[in-house]
C-alpha cells in the first residue's frame, strides 16, 4: 500500500509538469497506428482479454506472492571495457545487462537497447521494483556508445536516471526511438538532433546497421493520464550477413508471423519470457506463447529476456525460464540463457547453461 500511494504521488507530480499538445489529433496523424490523440495496436480478435486496472491493482494489494524474488543470489560475469575491446570486432556480440537491457557490439561498434541501470523500475528511487542484481558494467564505465535503441516509454525499458547520465555525459552518437518517445528523451536532457523516430517498418542505416522497428501488441505511458500517447516498437537490426530480432514486450499476435515473412530468417531471437499473468495476457507472453512466437519469426536461437531481474508479475521468478527451458527441450528449440554480463557471440557455437536451475 505504502507503494502504490508513493507511486499515485509521484504520477501526480509527473503530470502537474507534462507539457500537452494542443492539437494531438494532427500530431503523428500520418502513422497507421494513430487514432485521435493516441497510437492503437493491430486489430486481433483472437487476443486475449485484459482484466479491469482496480482487478489488478488489487491482486498486486491483497494477493500475496510466493517465490517472486530470488533468495539465493543471481549469478553475474563482471564485465570491463577491457574485456570487450578484446572481442573480435569483426563479429557480433550480445552481452545481456539484465531485464531487457544489452550491450552489444556490432562490427566493433557499440549499442544499447532498453538500457536501465538504475535500482528501481519506478518513477521514483526510493520506491518500487528493485533490481535482483547489480549490473556486470557500471554506467560510468561504459565504452562510447554509438546508438541506443528504446523500445518503449515504460520504466522498466526507459531509465531516466540512465539516459540523463548518458546525455550529460555524451557518450551516445543517435538515439533510436518509436514515434512519441523523442519527447520523453529530450526532456531528459537528450538533444534533439541526436533522436530519431520511427513508425512501424520503418527503417534506417546507421553505423553499418540497418534498424527497423517492428509491430508489438503492447501499450505506453508513464503516468496515469498519457496511455498510449506514444508508440511501442519491437527492433530489427541487421549488420553483414546477420539479423537479430528483438520483440521488446508484446502479447502473442498475428505480427510475429508477419515479421519473420517480411524480414525472417534471423540469427538470433530476443524475446520477451517473464511478467506475464491471465489478468494482462493481451500485453505479455507466457513460455508457450514465447516458443510460438518465436517459430513465427524463424528464427534459428531463441533467447529469451524480460526476466530475472525485477519483480513485475505474480509468478514464481524462475517460472519463465523453466517452463521455457521444458519447451525447448520438446520442441528442439536451440535456447541462450546467458548470465548476466555473459558475452554470446551470435553465429558461434556455445555451451548454454541453465544457471538458475539450483537457485532458491
Amino acid at each position: 500500500m505504502r507503494f502504490l500511494l508513493t507511486l499515485a504521488l509521484a504520477a501526480c507530480a509527473a503530470l502537474a509538469s507534462c507539457a500537452t499538445s494542443g492539437d494531438c489529433e494532427a500530431l503523428y496523424a500520418a502513422s497507421p497506428q494513430r487514432q485521435g490523440c493516441v497510437f492503437v495496436n493491430l486489430p486481433n480478435p483472437q487476443a486475449k482479454p485484459n482484466a479491469s486496472g482496480w482487478a489488478i491493482w488489487s491482486r498486486f494489494l491483497f494477493e500475496a506472492k510466493v517465490n517472486a524474488v530470488p533468495v539465493d543470489p543471481i549469478p553475474v560475469q563482471p564485465l570491463t571495457v577491457a574485456q570487450l575491446e578484446a572481442l573480435d570486432a569483426n563479429a557480433n556480440h550480445v552481452v545481456r545487462l539484465g531485464h531487457s537491457s544489452h550491450l552489444l557490439k556490432l562490427g566493433g561498434r557499440y549499442w544499447l537497447i532498453d538500457p536501465v541501470f538504475g535500482e528501481r523500475a519506478s518513477p521514483v528511487g526510493f520506491a518500487g521494483p528493485k533490481r535482483f542484481h547489480a549490473p556486470p558494467i557500471a554506467l560510468q564505465a561504459l565504452p562510447p556508445i554509438e546508438g541506443v535503441i528504446v523500445s518503449h516509454d515504460h520504466y522498466d525499458h526507459l531509465d531516466k536516471p540512465t539516459i540523463e547520465y548518458l546525455a550529460g555525459a555524451g557518450r551516445v552518437q543517435r538515439f533510436f526511438v518509436p514515434l512519441g518517445v523523442k519527447a520523453r528523451l529530450v526532456d531528459m536532457g537528450v538533444q534533439a538532433d541526436r533522436v530519431q523516430e520511427f513508425d512501424w517498418w520503418q527503417s534506417a542505416d546507421h553505423a553499418g546497421v540497418v534498424l527497423t522497428a517492428t509491430p508489438a501488441q503492447h501499450f505506453s505511458g508513464r503516468t496515469l493520464t498519457d496511455r498510449n500517447r506514444t508508440l511501442w516498437a519491437g527492433w530489427v537490426l541487421q549488420t553483414g550477413e546477420q539479423k537479430i530480432y528483438y520483440s521488446s514486450d508484446s502479447g502473442y499476435f498475428g505480427g510475429f508471423k508477419q515479421i519473420g515473412e517480411r524480414l525472417g530468417g534471423f540469427d538470433l531471437a530476443l524475446i520477451e519470457n517473464g511478467a506475464y499473468d491471465a489478468y494482462w495476457s493481451a500485453v505479455h507472453m507466457t513460455p508457450e506463447e514465447t516458443a510460438q512466437a518465436f517459430a513465427d519469426v524463424r528464427a534459428r536461437v531463441l533467447y529469451p529476456v524480460h526476466n530475472s531481474t525485477f519483480d513485475l508479475a505474480m509468478h514464481p521468478w524462475r517460472d519463465p525460464l523453466d517452463r521455457l527451458a521444458k519447451l525447448a527441450d520438446q520442441h528442439q528449440i536451440t535456447l541462450a540463457t546467458p548470465e548476466i554480463g555473459e558475452v554470446l557471440t551470435v553465429g558461434q557455437p556455445r555451451a548454454n547453461r541453465r544457471w538458475w536451475v539450483d537457485l532458491k
